[in-house]
């Protein structure tokens, strides 16, 4: 079944500066003074559109700050009444969804601990019927693109057509500089699916340290993701959540300031004209990779009878540990990245297994 989002482009509601949408403030609203103070602060550049905060925060054990709930609500009015920045909070339930809407919040995000609870993104968008406002949604903690747009459909199908989706980063057991893997396939993925759908990044997330903020915040934008949310506290080293990820208002200015902002197309014709050369060599060299490919599988096939003729085995872990050592090395040698090199053989494996399997399968249904 084909999956269509009804979406209103980002630029019939909401007025920016030119270039990316960018939403910041702190992981937490914990005093009103430190609401103030960081609201004021981050105001001043002027690119800032949307200030962030959250008011109630899901977090792990039961004993670490949780947020000061409905009364940070009023600091965002306040925000908004002296700064004339929009405002936005987390939900994660129909209470959330109408202590925000009393309280004028401007838009509303799904958090990645609710993306990933269909029960949970139903109960809001249930509380949303009927209701004008724009909505962003996190992606879920793992890397499931089925979930996130689960997420956003239900949401979209609530009536909300002012839609944006956050890409955050993902959950993953491998070690990492990063405190939530990029992954940028997935969002890449989705941008494909729904062109007309809002994706913004949210650095901070993935990054978990903002010694690399910059780098992830110049990558995403490369990717033509619409905006970026980047956390950031009058005072970072004293937040009671997430202070390693938090920029100073100071320190928000100056990475905006380092960001490089492109265009996702150009009028100079010899660009133009000699980027169409490139991806036409391209183009050839994807068709004879192809062809390369379809004679691997007509072997693979070939390879899988003689198995099969033979009883033995699909699998081969020898075989296939040697093909992940050899091609890993001969990859190193021309240049490849090994991790793009790895997820290439893996792709290959795959396939021939499920080749192998066929084959099988056919034979016995004979």
């Amino acid at each position: 079944m084909a999956i269509t989002l009804e979406i209103t482009p980002l630029k019939q509601w909401l007025k920016s500066p030119e270039g990316p949408l960018l939403i910041s403030g702190p992981c937490g609203a914990e005093t009103e003074e430190q609401v103030m103070s960081t609201a004021r602060e981050i105001a001043k550049s002027g690119k800032v559109t949307v200030f962030r905060a959250g008011i109630w925060k899901p977090r792990t054990r039961p004993n670490s700050f949780e947020g000061v709930g409905s009364i940070g609500l009023q600091w965002l009015q306040q925000v908004k009444k002296e700064t004339g920045l929009l405002t936005t909070v987390e939900v994660a339930n129909s209470n959330h969804v109408a202590e925000a809407l009393k309280h004028g919040v401007d838009i509303l995000w799904i958090g990645a601990r609710t993306t990933v609870n269909p029960f949970s993104v139903q109960e809001i968008a249930d509380a949303l019927k009927g209701v004008d406002i724009p909505v962003m949604v996190k992606n879920p903690l793992n890397p499931d693109l089925q979930l996130w747009i689960g997420a956003l459909e239900r949401i979209n199908n609530a009536g909300i057509t002012k839609l944006m989706a956050i890409h955050r980063g993902f959950y993953s057991f491998e070690k990492s500089s990063y405190r939530n893997a990029p992954q940028w396939e997935i969002p890449i993925q989705l941008k494909t699916m729904f062109p007309q759908l809002p994706i913004l990044c949210d650095p901070s997330h993935i990054c978990g340290n903002r010694e690399l903020l910059l780098q992830v915040a110049q990558k995403a934008l490369d990717l033509d993701m619409n905006g970026l949310m980047i956390e950031s506290h009058i005072n970072p080293d004293a937040a009671l959540s997430d202070a390693k990820q938090q920029l100073t208002p100071q320190g928000l200015s100056e990475l905006l300031a380092g960001l490089v902002i492109r265009k996702n197309t150009s009028s100079n014709k010899e660009f133009t004209g000699q980027l169409e050369q490139l991806r036409t060599v391209i183009d050839e060299i994807d068709e004879e990779l192809l062809r390369m490919l379809m004679k691997r599988m007509d072997v693979v096939e070939k390879i899988g009878e003689y198995k099969l003729n033979n009883n033995v085995t699909i699998l081969q872990l020898k075989r296939w540990m040697e093909i992940l050592e050899s091609r890993s090395a001969s990859g190193a040698l021309k240049g490849l990245d090994e991790s793009f090199v790895k997820k290439f053989c893996e792709l290959l494996h795959e396939e021939s297994i499920r080749k192998q399997t066929e084959v099988m399968n056919n034979k016995a249904l004979k």
